[in-house]
C-alpha cells in the first residue's frame, strides 16, 4: 500500500515545478523564494535581448519589503545592486514607456544615492529631455556600467528617432549625427538602412547639410491629425442621441 503511493504521487506535488516564473509571479508575487530565479531571469533577459518589466518590478518589490504583521521593512542584505543596475538599464532602453520611473519607485532612496544610481537617473533625465549630446557624453564615461548590456546602443538610437520624428519634418543631418551618436561612413550606412527600411527618403535640394525627410505623422504633419469625434462609430451616437432628449 505504502509502495503504491510513493509510486503514483498526488498531482499536487509536482505541480509548482511545471510553472514558469511568469506564472509563479502571477501567483504569487511576494513569495521571496522566488527572489534567486527572479535574478536569474533578469540575467536572462540581458543575454537573449528580452524583457519582462512585471518580472523586474517583482523581483525590486520583494528586494524592498519584507511583510511583517503591522509593516514593510527594507531587507539590504538580500539585495544585489547589480541586478538593480541591468533592470534600470534595460528599463532605459524601454523608453518612451514609463519603465524607468515605475523601478526607480520601488528603490529606496539610500540606494538611490550610490553613484551607478546617480548616473543612471541623470542618463534618464538627459533621455527625457532629448539632451542627447549630453547623454552620449556620460554615457560614455560610464561604459562598465552600460555596454554589459546588449543592445543598449541600438535601443536608445531607437528612442532618439522616435523623439526627432515627433519633431521634425526634415531632418538636418547633423541634428541626426548628435542624436545617434554615429557620423562620417557610419552614419551614411545608418541612413540608408532606414531609407530601405523605415521610409526615409533624402532631399534633392541644395541645404549645405543634408536633409532628410521623416515619414508623415500627426505629429510632424499636425494637419493629419483626425478629429476623435471622427473616430466614434455612428451606431454609439444614435445611442446617445435619446439619452440627451
Amino acid at each position: 500500500m505504502g509502495r503504491e503511493l510513493a509510486e503514483n504521487p498526488p498531482p499536487a506535488a509536482t505541480a509548482p515545478e511545471s510553472y514558469t516564473v511568469q506564472q509563479l509571479v502571477a501567483i504569487n508575487p511576494y513569495n521571496p523564494e522566488l527572489l534567486p530565479e527572479l535574478e536569474k531571469l533578469v540575467n536572462e533577459q540581458v543575454n537573449s535581448k528580452t524583457y519582462n518589466l512585471d518580472a523586474n518590478l517583482c523581483l525590486l518589490r520583494l528586494y524592498q519589503v519584507q511583510k511583517c504583521t503591522r509593516c514593510y521593512s527594507f531587507e539590504p542584505e538580500r539585495m544585489s545592486t547589480v541586478i538593480i543596475a541591468r533592470i534600470l538599464v534595460k528599463a532605459l532602453m524601454a523608453m518612451p514607456a514609463p519603465d524607468f520611473s515605475l523601478c526607480l519607485f520601488l528603490i529606496p532612496e539610500s540606494v538611490q544615492m550610490e553613484e551607478e544610481f546617480k548616473t543612471l537617473i541623470v542618463l534618464s533625465h538627459f533621455l527625457e529631455t532629448a539632451r542627447f549630446r549630453q547623454f552620449w557624453d556620460e554615457a560614455a564615461k560610464n561604459r562598465h556600467l552600460l555596454e554589459v548590456i546588449p543592445g543598449f546602443q541600438q535601443a536608445i538610437q531607437s528612442y532618439a528617432i522616435h523623439v526627432l520624428s515627433l519633431t521634425y519634418q526634415k531632418l538636418p543631418r547633423t541634428v541626426l549625427a548628435e542624436a545617434v551618436n554615429i557620423e562620417g561612413v557610419a552614419l551614411d550606412k545608418f541612413i540608408e538602412h532606414h531609407v530601405a527600411n523605415s521610409g526615409w527618403a533624402l532631399d534633392k535640394g541644395h541645404s549645405k547639410d543634408q536633409l532628410i525627410i521623416l515619414p508623415r505623422t500627426e505629429f510632424n504633419h499636425p494637419e493629419l491629425k483626425k478629429n476623435a469625434a471622427d473616430n466614434i462609430p455612428l451606431e454609439h451616437i444614435t445611442k446617445i442621441l435619446p439619452i440627451l432628449e
